[in-house]
């Protein structure tokens, strides 16, 4: 689905009517924790997760946390449940024989960077990763998900837009209330500008500050046609601009779009009549049809710490958990 756009404006009519459908998505939420026996994996396990629908910047923050486990010395595997794929799993993902509709395009990206699993059942992905050698466990997503035991948690938040209107879905982004969720994590990430007051509104958790860096892109003053089925389109939108690019057109798509063929050659025909190179995420190309992916420019994207000596402080913390150090820690 497209983001609604009320999510994120002051609560409004149609958030009340919806108010009592999020009342009992929250109660489902609680149950399915309350009732449930987190399994451990017998690794360190961190999840990176978030309080909202729609994207936060999970996934770049999971691709940095691989990385410097990786550069630890730790063998890291990447776990996420493979949203938009129909694989269920457990199932090692293999970017050579996996498409997006196999395993989703969150996966294609994290298996770019370290061995990567998907699995609707977490415990059993994790029990696969560590059966084949992971000696620590990144959760992309399944911060909600009660089945596997996790020894770190952090939320990752649009310094932007926080917590939207306050709502649970459908009236409002929160797939659990805020101080639910928030009194089970162990640190916050906010991403880009604070200009919602998350750090002040998550007190006392230690918040870590990043953003989204777009690579050298050889963008600026190029005219471009932009697409993008992501939580918030409009951030790679500004994100071009930002680097300089004319947004000849912009085109949203809902998040985690399967392309269609004839809708992309579409927008290749529009790009050449507006004289504009067609330009979209990196997790939208690995969704685009294999015959026209190379006619579509890519922009990569990592995640930028502020502070990232604040990150290996909680690294070290995770890794002294589960008794293993690596060669670098």
């Amino acid at each position: 689905m497209r983001t609604p756009a009320f999510w994120y404006r002051p609560a409004g009519a149609l958030a009340g009517l919806l108010a009592p459908v999020g009342s009992l998505y929250g109660l489902g939420g609680a149950l399915r924790t309350w009732s449930a026996t987190p399994q451990p994996a017998g690794v360190p396990v961190l999840c990176v997760g978030n309080l909202v629908a729609g994207g936060a910047g999970k996934t770049p923050v999971a691709v940095s946390i691989l990385q410097a486990l990786t550069a630890r010395g730790v063998a890291a595997h990447a776990l996420t449940r493979g949203h938009g794929g129909a694989e269920r799993g457990p199932l090692a993902v293999d970017p050579a024989r996996h498409g997006a509709a196999d395993v989703g395009d969150e996966a294609l990206l994290l298996a770019g960077h370290a061995p990567t699993w998907v699995a609707r059942d977490r415990a059993a992905g994790a029990r696969a990763a560590v059966a084949a050698g992971a000696q620590a466990i990144v959760m992309d997503d399944g911060f909600q998900n009660p089945a596997l035991a996790k020894d770190l948690s952090l939320l990752v938040v649009d310094g932007a837009t926080g917590f939207g209107n306050g709502r649970l879905v459908p009236a409002g982004p929160l797939r659990e209330p805020v101080a639910r969720g928030l009194a089970r994590a162990d640190a916050v990430v906010v991403m880009g500008e604070d200009r919602a007051g998350v750090a002040a509104r998550v007190a006392p958790l230690p918040v870590l500050r990043a953003r989204i860096a777009a690579e050298d892109s050889g963008l600026a003053g190029r005219r471009v046609l932009a697409f993008a089925g992501i939580g918030r389109p409009e951030k790679f939108f500004d994100t071009l601009r930002a680097l300089g690019a004319e947004v000849a057109e912009a085109h949203p798509f809902a998040d985690h779009h399967p392309y269609r063929e004839d809708e992309v050659r579409r927008l290749l025909t529009r790009a050449e009549a507006l004289a504009a190179e067609p330009v979209t995420t990196a997790k939208d190309a690995v969704r685009l049809p294999a015959t026209l992916r190379e006619r579509v420019r890519v922009l990569p994207v990592r995640a930028a710490w502020d502070d990232p000596t604040a990150l290996d402080a909680l690294l070290d913390r995770l890794l002294a958990k589960g008794g293993h150090r690596g060669e670098a820690a």
